[in-house]
């Protein structure tokens, strides 16, 4: 029987990106992601929510698009698989961690809503005019391409139905 993992988040920035390089010079980043689920508890009435952490991990160029072009706070798309390592601290004792390899990274976003400095957006010297804008979304592959991602429909009618989630 075929099997599947596969990880899509999208959340939040815990921190900045920390890019460090291998022995053989390609780039490792990592960077937390915070996601959270909302609700009303069904007997106080109150609204709770809770906040879970996931620890993603990008390799070669697209760890330096992710180090270059991602900062606290601003929210991102991800897709990748899991993977779950076992190391020995410094204790002795063998622990165990679950990561994201990332394989796909979205920014997300526009000018106003944290996405300034993302790898569209216009430069001062590159300002566009009036009444022509620029698309502020960019979905970066596990192969360094990138490519326009087209924003968010405000419509229903204009979404399109393969939506993943």
């Amino acid at each position: 029987m075929a099997s599947v993992n596969k990880v899509i988040l999208i959340g939040n920035l815990g921190r900045d990106p920390e890019v460090r390089y291998s022995a053989e010079g390609s780039a490792i980043c990592n960077i937390s992601i915070a996601t959270t689920s909302q609700w009303k508890d069904r007997t106080s009435g109150e609204r709770r929510e809770e906040t879970e952490w996931h620890r993603v991990v990008f390799y070669n160029r697209l760890a330096e698009i992710a180090g270059e072009y991602l900062r606290k706070g601003r929210p991102v798309y991800v897709e990748g698989r899991l993977r779950t390592r076992k190391w020995t601290g410094q204790d002795g004792q063998e622990r165990f961690t679950t990561e994201i390899i990332a394989e796909q990274m979205q920014m997300l976003g526009g000018r106003d809503g944290g996405g300034e400095g993302y790898g569209n957006s216009p430069q001062p010297e590159q300002r566009q005019p009036q009444g022509q804008q620029r698309n502020n979304y960019a979905e970066v592959t596990g192969r360094g391409q990138q490519r326009q991602a087209q924003p968010p429909s405000d419509s229903l009618a204009d979404m399109d139905d393969s939506i993943p989630f």
